[in-house]
């Protein structure tokens, strides 16, 4: 698409039409190149600059931040690797993923404290008064209101993989509650 294109399909200016267009390419959601057009015959001058779509796979945007690659990788592979039992293979892939990406951010040096982790991953963690860390997004939502049992049994275990590897003393507990993820990481009692 041109910027002419763009401009008149939004019925703004051409200018203005630019401006945002570079904006995405600076973002790296848009690729741009120079092409001459192909349906009349080349002019003077430099041609049209031309924008696409950077990312083949598409581009999705949610707010708050959802996850459901993650649990559709979660839950495809464990149907492939056990057609027969895959609740409980989904449920050891998503313990098996949270103990992985727990030790990618240990190995890769970045910042491992658990609550900086859970922020990456659009859990938005906070801290309650009763020492508990409260999960005030779930990155499955949409998932978990269809089918709660299996998705927040997920949800737990892959938590649980994370915390095994990235933080001593906390236990994932299942506590529902509306508007919130289905977890809290507790102290672990003594």
């Amino acid at each position: 698409m041109t910027r002419e294109e763009a401009a008149h399909a939004q019925h703004i200016s051409r200018g203005l039409a630019a401006f945002h267009l570079d904006k995405l390419v600076d973002a790296g959601l848009l690729r741009s190149r120079y092409q001459a057009p192909t349906d009349r015959p080349r002019g003077r001058g430099r041609s049209p600059k031309v924008y696409e779509q950077a990312a083949p796979d598409g581009l999705a945007i949610t707010i708050p931040e959802r996850r459901y690659r993650l649990i559709a990788e979660i839950l495809a592979d464990a149907v492939a690797s056990e057609p027969a039992d895959a609740t409980e293979a989904a449920r050891r892939q998503a313990h098996q993923r949270g103990r992985d990406l727990g030790a990618a951010v240990k190995e890769q040096g970045r910042e491992a404290d658990l609550p900086t982790v859970l922020a990456g991953l659009g859990f938005e963690p906070r801290p309650a008064s009763t020492g508990r860390l409260r999960l005030h997004n779930c990155p499955f939502h949409a998932l978990a209101a269809r089918q709660t049992t299996l998705v927040c049994g997920l949800n737990h275990a892959f938590l649980a993989g994370l915390v095994d590897t990235l933080a001593a003393g906390v236990v994932p507990e299942l506590v529902p509650r509306p508007g919130a993820c289905c977890v809290e990481l507790a102290p672990e009692a003594a």
